[in-house]
């Protein structure tokens, strides 16, 4: 048991280190997309992060490196990959405000639920199904805005419709989880 807590409390470990050159690939995108108005090498730094991102996570289950702390970065990087990356194509892409305003809304309601779970004394849980499913539809919209630069809107806004769907299906089933498992947290204290 002493040895399983040593393990989560690591701090530096190849995981971690990988998901903080994710979040050093922000600005890379960023510069590429908006400095040197580039399509296909965002797309491509973009698809470097996806892939360091699945890596790290097989790393961590596989060789038993899974740390608080990573578990902690690894979302954060995530969240703040895909919001930055729809903020950067809203320059190009007014309609992509809609996917980047639920995305901030989702995300803010379920870190504000995230704390109030592990504040009860909870720890943070697994994605679903739905939040892989989300995850994928954003992405696939984001890599269509960036590689076809003139994608005619009824493509776009098809793209953006399913995307959002899935996102408020993913929103209202989490949420409904997390609120879920405060409550049952309460009673059990209250008894």
């Amino acid at each position: 048991m002493e040895a399983e807590e040593k393990r989560e409390r690591k701090i530096i470990t190849i995981p971690n280190f990988l998901t903080l050159l994710r979040l050093l690939m922000i600005p890379v995108i960023l510069w590429l997309a908006l400095g040197r108005d580039e399509n296909i090498a965002p797309a491509i730094v973009l698809f470097a992060s996806g892939v360091t991102d699945v890596i790290d996570g097989w790393i961590a289950r596989k060789f038993r490196m899974t740390s608080s702390v990573g578990r902690i970065l690894d979302p954060v990087a995530d969240k703040l990959t895909q919001l930055s990356v729809l903020a950067c194509l809203c320059v190009r892409y007014l309609r992509l405000v809609v996917p980047l305003a639920v995305l901030a809304v989702k995300e803010l309601t379920n870190g504000i639920i995230a704390l109030v779970m592990l504040a009860r004394g909870g720890k943070t849980m697994n994605s679903k199904w739905h939040g892989k499913a989300t995850t994928v539809l954003l992405y696939a919209t984001i890599f269509a805005h960036f590689v076809w630069v003139d994608i005619p809107s009824a493509a776009s806004v098809a793209m953006i419709a399913v995307c959002v769907g899935m996102m408020l299906l993913s929103f209202i089933l989490y949420t409904v989880r997390n609120v879920r498992f405060i409550k049952s947290r309460k009673e059990v204290s209250h008894e």
